[in-house]
């Protein structure tokens, strides 16, 4: 393939890529937006009972809830830092990276939306709205949203791009 053309092939997918992020950014914002408008803060709504409730909390903490109950005042700050840190850093990777797997370019780009929609909740309130209430019998798993279930996804496709690619140059890469 001439140089022209892989150029023209990585911007194609690039902005694939870029597409994908302004997705999750856009959908994790506006499944939020309903959420405040229309359940009141711990409220529960049962949608497949014995499994999946609907329920309106605000996170103070990092994914999942973890640290949501610290109480230092300066953890807000150092979230919002460590946010912009590492969304510059994969905005970087996927930027100056000539030849980046798709797999590594679809996870790339659901870890930077979800990443950066949950940036923009925290610079703009402190906290970061969460509302998927997946449980069995007594066990409640942490109350979380798109954006965390976009970067979980996003680390799951690096993950398996990583277990599963060929040790050799032959491995399909497109952007």
């Amino acid at each position: 393939m001439s140089d022209a053309v892989a150029v023209r092939f990585r911007n194609v997918f690039r902005a694939l890529y870029a597409a994908i992020a302004l997705i999750v950014f856009a959908g994790d914002q506006a499944t939020k937006v309903m959420v405040k408008g229309s359940v009141p803060e711990h409220t529960v709504i049962p949608i497949i009972p014995h499994f999946l409730n609907l329920t309106h909390t605000k996170n103070a903490g990092v994914a999942f809830g973890l640290f949501s109950d610290a109480p230092a005042p300066w953890k807000t700050g150092v979230l919002i830092v460590i946010s912009v840190v590492l969304l510059v850093a994969v905005a970087g990777i996927v930027v100056k990276t000539r030849r980046l797997n798709w797999e590594s370019g679809v996870g790339l780009a659901m870890i930077l939306g979800g990443a950066l929609s949950n940036l923009v909740d925290r610079v703009r309130t402190g906290r970061v709205v969460d509302f998927v209430d997946i449980y069995f019998r007594s066990y409640h798993w942490p109350t979380f949203n798109l954006a965390d279930s976009a970067i979980v996804v996003g680390a799951i496709f690096l993950i398996l791009q990583l277990i599963f690619s060929e040790s050799d140059s032959h491995a399909t890469s497109f952007g």
